[in-house]
């Protein structure tokens, strides 16, 4: 019967610090801005939006130079036309500037649009590298060590070079 006992108060023992040693999770971190920003495929997303930025900003400042160009006109021959004339190049005038806003506008979300659609595929890279090489060390948590993220104390394994690795860079 003492064997028993004893027998019984070593398994709840066992369970006990096993229970421990599972509690105790690895943890690690990485400046996840500092990786996409060093991946090649960021520089040539960050080009290609840069390209697509100025492009909608040369066909904006087309359009201000134009309406410019017709607002001077239109004053300068204010004198010389009828009420009604006047009234008609106002709407005229009106108009394009509706139109260069909401150009404007557009811009802007389709701007929007294709940096998610850029970077979406990056990021997703980048996660994925990240969960193969937390995964192979054993880490069961990777905290974003991101300049800003909240992040106080990073005494841990910083996993950037790993995943760096992985991705070839």
């Amino acid at each position: 019967m003492k064997r028993v006992k004893l027998l019984f108060v070593a398994v709840i023992l066992f369970m006990g610090a096993t229970t421990v040693a599972n509690a105790q999770s690895k943890v690690a971190h990485i400046d996840t801005q500092a990786l996409v920003e060093a991946m090649p495929e960021m520089k040539a997303a960050q080009s290609q939006l840069e390209k697509l930025k100025k492009t909608y900003d040369t066909e904006i400042k087309a359009m201000a130079r134009e309406l410019d160009t017709k607002i001077k006109q239109y004053s300068a021959e204010a004198e010389s036309k009828t009420d009604d004339e006047n009234q008609k190049r106002a709407e005229e005038v009106q108009g394009m500037q509706n139109n260069i806003g909401a150009y404007r506008q557009q811009a802007l979300q389709d701007l929007q649009q294709k940096e998610v659609d850029i970077l979406q595929p990056i990021l997703e890279k980048a996660r994925v590298a990240i969960q193969k090489v937390a995964r192979a060390q054993g880490y069961q948590y990777v905290i974003d060590a991101t300049q800003g993220g909240g992040l106080l104390v990073a005494d841990g394994k910083d996993l950037l070079a790993e995943v760096k690795k992985e991705l070839g860079i």
